[in-house]
Protein backbone atom coordinates (compact mmCIF):
# COMPACT_ATOMS: atom_id res chain seq x y z
CA UNK A 1 0.00 0.00 0.00
CA UNK A 2 1.33 3.44 -0.87
CA UNK A 3 0.19 7.02 -0.70
CA UNK A 4 1.49 10.49 -1.56
CA UNK A 5 2.79 12.43 1.44
CA UNK A 6 3.36 16.13 1.77
CA UNK A 7 6.87 17.06 2.83
CA UNK A 8 8.44 20.41 3.65
CA UNK A 9 12.23 20.27 3.49
CA UNK A 10 14.61 23.06 4.35
CA UNK A 11 16.77 24.04 1.38
CA UNK A 12 19.60 26.51 1.58
CA UNK A 13 23.10 27.13 2.87
CA UNK A 14 25.01 29.30 5.34
CA UNK A 15 23.70 32.44 3.62
CA UNK A 16 20.06 31.51 4.13
CA UNK A 17 17.27 29.35 2.79
CA UNK A 18 13.63 28.37 3.14
CA UNK A 19 11.25 25.45 3.39
CA UNK A 20 10.30 23.91 0.05
CA UNK A 21 7.11 21.86 -0.46
CA UNK A 22 7.21 18.42 -2.07
CA UNK A 23 4.78 15.57 -2.65
CA UNK A 24 6.53 12.21 -2.39
CA UNK A 25 5.38 8.58 -2.59
CA UNK A 26 5.42 6.60 0.67
CA UNK A 27 5.30 2.80 0.90
CA UNK A 28 4.58 0.50 3.83
CA UNK A 29 7.42 0.14 6.36
CA UNK A 30 9.40 3.15 5.19
CA UNK A 31 11.20 5.69 7.35
CA UNK A 32 11.79 9.41 6.79
CA UNK A 33 15.25 8.75 5.35
CA UNK A 34 13.69 6.52 2.65
CA UNK A 35 11.49 9.41 1.60
CA UNK A 36 14.41 11.84 1.54
CA UNK A 37 16.32 9.39 -0.68
CA UNK A 38 13.31 9.07 -3.01
CA UNK A 39 13.08 12.85 -3.12
CA UNK A 40 16.74 12.98 -4.16
CA UNK A 41 16.23 10.33 -6.83
CA UNK A 42 13.05 11.68 -8.39
CA UNK A 43 12.70 15.41 -7.78
CA UNK A 44 15.73 17.09 -6.25
CA UNK A 45 19.03 15.46 -7.10
CA UNK A 46 21.05 18.23 -5.45
CA UNK A 47 19.46 17.83 -2.00
CA UNK A 48 22.28 17.49 0.54
CA UNK A 49 21.78 15.00 3.39
CA UNK A 50 24.27 13.15 5.57
CA UNK A 51 23.71 9.44 6.19
CA UNK A 52 25.62 6.18 6.36
CA UNK A 53 24.30 2.98 7.97
CA UNK A 54 20.51 3.46 7.81
CA UNK A 55 20.34 1.22 10.89
CA UNK A 56 20.34 3.69 13.77
CA UNK A 57 23.98 3.03 14.67
CA UNK A 58 26.10 5.66 12.93
CA UNK A 59 24.25 8.80 14.05
CA UNK A 60 24.81 10.51 10.69
CA UNK A 61 21.24 11.27 9.64
CA UNK A 62 20.30 13.50 12.56
CA UNK A 63 17.76 16.17 11.71
CA UNK A 64 14.64 17.78 13.13
CA UNK A 65 11.42 16.12 12.04
CA UNK A 66 8.36 18.22 12.82
CA UNK A 67 10.56 20.18 15.20
CA UNK A 68 11.81 17.17 17.18
CA UNK A 69 15.50 16.13 16.97
CA UNK A 70 15.51 12.60 15.56
CA UNK A 71 17.41 10.09 13.47
CA UNK A 72 15.67 10.07 10.11
CA UNK A 73 16.44 6.37 9.65
CA UNK A 74 14.62 5.51 12.89
CA UNK A 75 11.56 7.73 12.36
CA UNK A 76 8.88 5.58 10.77
CA UNK A 77 6.39 7.17 8.42
CA UNK A 78 3.66 5.17 10.16
CA UNK A 79 3.97 7.59 13.10
CA UNK A 80 2.39 10.28 10.90
CA UNK A 81 -1.06 10.35 9.36
CA UNK A 82 -1.40 10.25 5.58
CA UNK A 83 -2.74 13.80 5.56
CA UNK A 84 -0.03 15.20 7.85
CA UNK A 85 2.69 17.43 6.42
CA UNK A 86 6.13 16.21 7.52
CA UNK A 87 8.67 18.99 7.97
CA UNK A 88 12.39 18.13 7.88
CA UNK A 89 14.95 20.75 8.91
CA UNK A 90 18.65 20.67 9.86
CA UNK A 91 19.86 20.58 13.46
CA UNK A 92 19.42 24.07 14.88
CA UNK A 93 22.37 24.14 17.26
CA UNK A 94 25.03 23.93 14.54
CA UNK A 95 25.88 26.03 11.47
CA UNK A 96 24.23 24.92 8.23
CA UNK A 97 26.54 23.81 5.44
CA UNK A 98 23.83 23.02 2.91
CA UNK A 99 20.24 21.78 3.15
CA UNK A 100 20.08 19.14 5.91
CA UNK A 101 23.85 18.97 6.47
CA UNK A 102 25.29 20.92 9.42
CA UNK A 103 28.80 21.61 10.65
CA UNK A 104 29.15 19.55 13.85
CA UNK A 105 32.89 20.16 14.28
CA UNK A 106 32.14 21.88 17.62
CA UNK A 107 31.57 18.42 19.05
CA UNK A 108 34.89 17.04 17.87
CA UNK A 109 36.69 20.04 19.32
CA UNK A 110 35.08 19.33 22.70
CA UNK A 111 36.01 15.64 22.41
CA UNK A 112 39.68 16.47 21.88
CA UNK A 113 39.74 18.54 25.07
CA UNK A 114 38.89 15.58 27.34
CA UNK A 115 41.97 13.98 28.93
CA UNK A 116 42.25 10.38 27.77
CA UNK A 117 42.00 7.33 29.97
CA UNK A 118 45.08 7.17 32.22
CA UNK A 119 46.30 3.58 32.76
CA UNK A 120 47.04 2.56 36.35
CA UNK A 121 50.71 2.74 37.26
CA UNK A 122 52.46 -0.60 37.51
CA UNK A 123 49.78 -2.57 35.69
CA UNK A 124 50.73 -3.85 32.24
CA UNK A 125 48.28 -3.76 29.32
CA UNK A 126 46.39 -7.03 29.32
CA UNK A 127 46.54 -7.29 33.10
CA UNK A 128 43.70 -4.86 33.78
CA UNK A 129 41.02 -6.44 35.94
CA UNK A 130 37.60 -5.01 36.84
CA UNK A 131 34.58 -6.23 38.72
CA UNK A 132 31.58 -6.87 36.48
CA UNK A 133 29.52 -4.35 38.46
CA UNK A 134 32.04 -1.65 37.55
CA UNK A 135 31.92 -2.65 33.90
CA UNK A 136 28.14 -2.46 33.85
CA UNK A 137 28.08 0.92 35.57
CA UNK A 138 29.59 2.80 32.66
CA UNK A 139 28.67 0.40 29.85
CA UNK A 140 25.46 2.34 29.30
CA UNK A 141 27.43 5.42 28.24
CA UNK A 142 29.38 3.43 25.65
CA UNK A 143 26.17 2.90 23.69
CA UNK A 144 26.43 6.53 22.51
CA UNK A 145 26.50 6.71 18.68
CA UNK A 146 27.41 10.42 18.65
CA UNK A 147 24.34 11.48 16.72
CA UNK A 148 24.58 14.76 18.70
CA UNK A 149 20.81 14.96 19.16
CA UNK A 150 21.43 15.60 22.86
CA UNK A 151 23.83 18.40 21.98
CA UNK A 152 21.29 19.89 19.60
CA UNK A 153 18.37 19.84 22.01
CA UNK A 154 20.34 21.16 25.00
CA UNK A 155 19.11 24.73 25.37
CA UNK A 156 22.43 25.84 26.89
CA UNK A 157 24.03 25.17 23.48
CA UNK A 158 21.01 25.58 21.22
CA UNK A 159 19.79 28.97 22.40
CA UNK A 160 23.05 30.60 23.46
CA UNK A 161 25.85 30.52 20.92
CA UNK A 162 28.09 32.35 23.39
CA UNK A 163 27.98 29.35 25.75
CA UNK A 164 29.72 26.97 23.38
CA UNK A 165 33.20 28.00 24.43
CA UNK A 166 32.55 27.28 28.11
CA UNK A 167 30.07 24.40 27.92
CA UNK A 168 30.87 20.94 26.54
CA UNK A 169 27.30 19.65 26.34
CA UNK A 170 25.68 16.42 27.54
CA UNK A 171 27.47 14.05 25.18
CA UNK A 172 30.86 14.97 26.64
CA UNK A 173 29.68 15.26 30.21
CA UNK A 174 28.75 11.56 30.01
CA UNK A 175 32.24 10.83 28.66
CA UNK A 176 33.77 12.61 31.65
CA UNK A 177 31.43 10.75 33.99
CA UNK A 178 32.32 7.43 32.37
CA UNK A 179 36.02 8.02 32.95
CA UNK A 180 35.42 9.26 36.49
CA UNK A 181 33.52 6.04 37.28
CA UNK A 182 36.24 3.85 35.77
CA UNK A 183 38.03 2.05 38.64
CA UNK A 184 41.28 1.79 36.68
CA UNK A 185 41.50 5.41 35.54
CA UNK A 186 44.45 6.95 37.37
CA UNK A 187 43.34 10.57 37.08
CA UNK A 188 41.66 12.09 40.11
CA UNK A 189 40.72 15.43 38.53
CA UNK A 190 37.76 14.43 36.35
CA UNK A 191 35.29 16.31 38.56
CA UNK A 192 37.54 19.39 38.52
CA UNK A 193 37.72 19.20 34.74
CA UNK A 194 33.93 18.90 34.47
CA UNK A 195 33.54 21.98 36.64
CA UNK A 196 36.31 24.19 35.30
CA UNK A 197 36.60 23.19 31.63
CA UNK A 198 33.27 21.59 30.68
CA UNK A 199 30.96 23.99 32.48
CA UNK A 200 28.85 21.31 34.15
CA UNK A 201 27.39 23.96 36.45
CA UNK A 202 25.59 25.48 33.45
CA UNK A 203 23.42 22.38 33.10
CA UNK A 204 20.12 22.86 34.96
CA UNK A 205 18.93 19.28 34.51
CA UNK A 206 15.87 19.72 32.28
CA UNK A 207 16.43 16.17 30.93
CA UNK A 208 15.74 17.26 27.36
CA UNK A 209 18.94 15.46 26.30
CA UNK A 210 17.72 12.17 27.77
CA UNK A 211 14.36 12.50 26.01
CA UNK A 212 15.88 12.56 22.49
CA UNK A 213 18.61 9.92 22.95
CA UNK A 214 17.97 7.11 20.43
CA UNK A 215 19.99 4.69 22.59
CA UNK A 216 17.85 5.52 25.66
CA UNK A 217 20.87 6.48 27.75
CA UNK A 218 19.79 8.08 31.01
CA UNK A 219 22.16 10.98 30.43
CA UNK A 220 20.88 13.18 33.23
CA UNK A 221 20.10 10.68 35.98
CA UNK A 222 23.03 8.31 35.51
CA UNK A 223 25.82 10.64 34.37
CA UNK A 224 25.30 14.37 34.81
CA UNK A 225 23.66 14.32 38.25
CA UNK A 226 26.25 11.91 39.75
CA UNK A 227 29.01 14.07 38.26
CA UNK A 228 27.46 17.20 39.75
CA UNK A 229 27.36 15.43 43.13
CA UNK A 230 31.07 14.62 42.84
CA UNK A 231 31.85 18.24 42.00
CA UNK A 232 29.89 19.52 44.98
CA UNK A 233 31.27 16.87 47.32
CA UNK A 234 34.85 17.51 46.31
CA UNK A 235 34.58 21.28 46.60
CA UNK A 236 32.11 21.88 49.41
CA UNK A 237 32.02 18.80 51.66
CA UNK A 238 33.57 19.97 54.97
CA UNK A 239 35.11 16.58 55.67
CA UNK A 240 36.78 16.51 52.27
CA UNK A 241 38.00 20.07 52.81
CA UNK A 242 39.42 19.14 56.22
CA UNK A 243 41.07 16.03 54.83
CA UNK A 244 42.75 18.04 52.10
CA UNK A 245 43.99 20.56 54.65
CA UNK A 246 45.43 17.82 56.88
CA UNK A 247 46.98 16.11 53.87
CA UNK A 248 48.84 19.30 52.96
CA UNK A 249 50.29 19.93 56.42
CA UNK A 250 54.04 19.71 56.73
CA UNK A 251 55.88 18.54 59.83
Amino acid sequence: MSYDAKFRVWRGDADGGDLVDYTVEVNDGEVVLDIIHRLQATQSGDLAVRWNCKAGKCGSCSAEVNGIPRLMCMTRMSTFTETETVTVTPLRAFPVIRDLVTDVSFNYEKARQIPAFAPPEGVAPGDYRMQQVDVERSQEFRKCIECFLCQNTCHVVRDHEENKEAFAGPRFLIRAAELDMHPLDARDDRADFARDEQGIGMCNITKCCTEVCPEHIKITDNAIIPMKERVVGKRYDPLVWLGNKIGRRKD
